[in-house]
């Protein structure tokens, strides 16, 4: 070991506590690098596990290979897995309704094809010879044709022929250009329904009817799916392996290894990884910068000597980087075994909420990369070095009589430190010095500034973020009185009524309802809108009518009544044939959320609480005025039940809403020969939701219903809103807590020394007889000096950023408000000003402990 380590070694032993809180800071950095990488690698670990399990674990699919192509495959050095898949061939689907899939697809599937891609029954069984069938369930929601378990299929199977090139599942329908060629015909039995198969692309012309492949059969054309042992080479085993032939990726796990072209993906996961771990950089070096540039003003006289003697510019430079690669050899290692016990932490704190988020079978783990550790170790020493490499270069640029005059540190004229009169008398002398002193050496404390509105802005923010996250959620809440709903759209009341009593009675269920809503049209006059309706409108003549559009809500008469009785209505005037009807018309304009308190400050959309009007049943959005009926609505201030959107309305965007609530029981009146409810519904309460839901699917499965249906559980979506946010707050305050942490060392790190630089200059002024109160009262001015400086800056900045954030959020939208972060900024100006004091105070006990004399004759500054 030279001469210049030794005497860095010794210099690092002597300022202990500055050598220990940088080491503490490296390890902060090397703890926060490696856990946002980790944690990333964790998590697109689970993502490709999760793609997997829905899409299938293969990696490259052949086209149309023959059987020796596929048998050759399995023999391949870098195949992990193979599966083969018959194309037997196309059938045309007769009365489909989709012109894009008027085909149904069969595919035979090998033993081995069952297990690699994954299938989802809904109903029934796999089957179990080439004479069974399994049928999508999208099959019938899109195409409108029904299936069901045991009927029988007869069809004409053959290939799709574009001159003399034959298409497959891959090749989008050419209408006017492709033709049909049946083969033979073929008969299978439906032995099950099952969802949306992930490995049918949604351009692909026909719907994938699944049977077992006939092992006696020598199959013309097979889709050969490949799994590699390592997926990194798929690109380059893909191309040289296929030649001419056709094949594609599977995107929806690669993109998760990185490995896809989705090049936004790409863009997106490297860009937060960068932006993230940029982040953690800048406030890393804030605090190991200021580490050394401390350093060098405590060896700037030592470094003066060595140069007298013949130390060269270099030796000088490769001293203090020295000391940089010896604080990284000692805090790197821990901070690396820091950051991967921590993020297990809080991977196993949040994996439960990730699993009720997206795969249920699929755990988040914690995944140790060996290069992502290497890469992050890497990443910090290099931060320690552009963090030493600056002040390095400073120190042995500077010339040699002006590092042993020490003139370099400060050079300022009297005007720059020069304070007004009115200061003066504010502030006092104690102040007066304070201030002098903050200006007269602004380069040494604007890091500390820096960081404390580095940390400041980045608290706020994130408090902003997460406020946002809740806003969300809470309005999920509020908009949902059910947890379960089943919509139809075709069921007749003699089957949803029966079954509804079935429902009701599912373990659970607390409350049910059940109700319809019928699209209707509403004949008004221009005198009796309100002026909130004709700001949005606009200009109008007094005699002019206008067609408003209006919806009906059919609910159970039970429900009906409580409504009635809530509102203190009489019964007898709003049930019966004739009766009076209720209705809320409301402004959306003035809605701020769907609570039952405000109703009543919502603006209205009539100027009158009661009126008699002329109504229609709306076809195609045109109101068919021959079948118009009067009737008298009463205006109430109400919330209408929750229950399900007409689908054709979701288009439409109307300023206001217009609902009539009229009793089930009378529906019949309403409709006619060609006009029919839009849309049914069945809701529940729960207290244990998703027990309930599989009980509900189980008795619907049983009733044998043939009418198409959406069973969905909305608390699911609650839940995983609110597991949303739990993670975000986790990650966000998890994050923010480490850049605090950073910066609290920062500050810690420069006050400190600071005052450790300015012994001679302290024991001065007590030497000529300042006392100990003014003495601190002039300390802590230089505090609230730092405070207010970093709030002046930091404060706007992260209000600017919250606003920010909400508007890139979706802000606006929905009615969600601004909120603005007055805790956030609250606890931010204490803890500013907290951090500061303390420092200081620990800084200062020490230098009092002093001897006066002992601290003129030092020589260090």
């Amino acid at each position: 070991m030279n001469i210049f380590n030794k005497v860095t070694l010794q210099s690092m032993k002597k300022s202990r506590t500055r050598t220990i809180v940088t080491i503490i800071g490296v390890v902060l950095s090397a703890a926060m690098i490696t856990g946002v990488a980790t944690f990333g690698v964790s998590l697109l670990n689970y993502m490709a596990n999760g793609a997997g399990q829905k899409y299938g674990g293969w990696h490259v699919e052949f086209l149309n290979v023959d059987s020796s192509f596929a048998q050759e495959r399995t023999l391949d050095k870098g195949v992990a897995n193979t599966a083969t898949v018959e194309n037997i061939g196309y059938a045309k689907l007769d009365g489909g309704k989709n012109p894009k899939k008027p085909y149904l697809f069969m595919a035979g599937f090998s033993k081995k094809a069952f297990d690699t891609l994954p299938i989802s029954l809904m109903s029934g069984r796999l089957p179990e010879n080439s004479g069974e069938i399994l049928v999508p369930m999208s099959a019938e929601v899109n195409s409108g044709v029904k299936f069901a378990e045991g009927d029988t299929l007869s069809l004409a199977v053959g290939n799709r022929m574009n001159g003399n090139k034959n298409l497959g599942q891959h090749d989008p329908y050419i209408s006017g250009k492709e033709t049909l060629m049946p083969k033979a015909k073929r008969t299978y039995n439906i032995v099950g329904i099952y969802y949306l198969p992930g490995f049918e692309e949604p351009s692909a012309p026909g719907y994938t009817l699944i049977t077992k492949a006939d092992a006696g059969d020598t199959a013309d054309s097979l889709n050969l799916f490949v799994t590699l042992k390592n997926p990194r080479s798929v690109h380059a085993y893909a191309s040289s392996t296929a030649g001419t032939g056709a094949y594609v990726f599977n995107d929806n796990v690669l993109r998760f290894m990185g490995l896809s072209d989705d090049n936004i993906f790409n863009t997106l996961l490297y860009s937060i990884g960068g932006i993230l771990v940029a982040l953690i950089m800048i406030g890393s070096i804030f605090l190991i910068y200021n580490s050394f540039n401390i350093s060098l003003n405590e060896r700037t006289h030592q470094f003066g000597i060595l140069s007298s003697v013949g130390a060269t510019a270099r030796q000088l430079r490769n001293s203090v980087l020295f000391e940089g690669l010896c604080i990284g050899a000692a805090g790197i290692p821990i901070g690396v075994i820091a950051g991967l016990g921590s993020i297990r932490l809080v991977i196993s704190v949040v994996a439960k909420n990730f699993e009720n988020i997206l795969y249920t079978n699929v755990p988040l783990t914690l995944t140790v990369s060996i290069p992502v550790i290497v890469a992050a170790a890497a990443v910090s020493m290099v931060t320690i070095l552009i963090s030493a490499y600056i002040p390095a270069r400073k120190a042995a640029s500077t010339p040699v009589m002006e590092i042993i005059r020490q003139t370099n540190e400060v050079k300022i004229e009297s005007k720059a430190v020069k304070t007004s009169k009115l200061a003066q008398r504010i502030y006092g002398l104690e102040g007066t010095l304070a201030l002098k002193n903050f200006k007269r050496n602004k380069k040494r404390y604007r890091s500390i500034v820096l960081s404390l509105v580095l940390s400041v802005v980045l608290f706020i923010s994130t408090s902003a973020f997460v406020t946002d996250l809740k806003q969300w959620s809470e309005r999920a809440v509020v908009f949902t009185t059910f947890d379960i709903i089943m919509s139809t759209q075709d069921m007749n009341d003699s089957e949803m009524l029966p079954l509804y009593d079935k429902l009701k009675t599912a373990d659970g269920v607390y409350e049910s309802s059940y109700q319809a809503l019928m699209k209707y049209s509403c004949v008004a006059k221009a005198s009796d809108l309100s002026d909130d309706y004709w700001k949005y409108a606009g200009s109008h003549s007094l005699d002019e009518t206008v067609n408003l559009p209006m919806e009906i809500q059919f609910l159970d008469d039970s429900a009906y009544l409580n409504i009635i009785k809530s509102l203190n209505l009489p019964e007898e005037e709003y049930t019966g044939q004739n009766a009076k009807m209720i209705a809320v018309a409301k402004m959306k304009n003035h809605m701020k959320d769907n609570r039952e308190e405000e109703v009543e400050n919502i603006s209205d959309l009539f100027k009158s609480s009661s009126m008699n009007f002329t109504i229609a049943p709306e076809t195609n959005g045109k109101p068919k005025m021959e079948q118009g009926r009067n009737v008298s609505i009463k205006f109430v201030n109400t919330v209408p039940p929750d229950g399900p959107s007409i689908p054709e309305d979701s288009k439409v965007k109307n300023p206001f809403i217009f609902k009539v609530m009229v009793p089930y029981s009378i529906k019949e009146k309403f409709e006619t020969s060609d006009t029919h409810v839009a849309i049914k519904a069945l809701t529940f309460r729960s207290k244990t939701p998703i027990q309930s839901t599989a009980k509900m699917e189980a008795m619907i499965k049983g009733a044998g219903i043939k009418s198409n249906y959406t069973l969905y559980n909305f608390s699911k979506v609650l839940d995983e809103n609110r597991n949303m946010i739990f993670i975000a707050n986790v990650f966000a305050y998890t994050f923010i807590i480490m850049i605090s942490l950073i910066t609290v060392a920062n500050v810690f790190n420069t006050i400190s020394t600071n005052i450790k630089l300015r012994r001679r200059e302290l024991a001065m002024l007590r030497s000529v007889g300042m006392s100990e109160r003014s003495f601190q009262k002039m300390m802590n001015f230089e505090c609230a000096f730092y405070g207010m400086r970093a709030l002046i800056f930091g404060l706007p900045i992260a209000a600017i950023s919250a606003w920010l954030i909400y508007k890139v959020m979706g802000g606006g939208a929905d009615n969600i408000a601004f909120v603005f972060p007055w805790g956030s900024i609250g606890i931010s100006v204490f803890s500013v000003f907290f951090v500061v004091f303390i420092t200081m105070l620990y800084a200062i006990s020490k230098i009092k402990r002093e001897n006066i004399i002992d601290s003129l004759r030092d020589d260090m500054t």
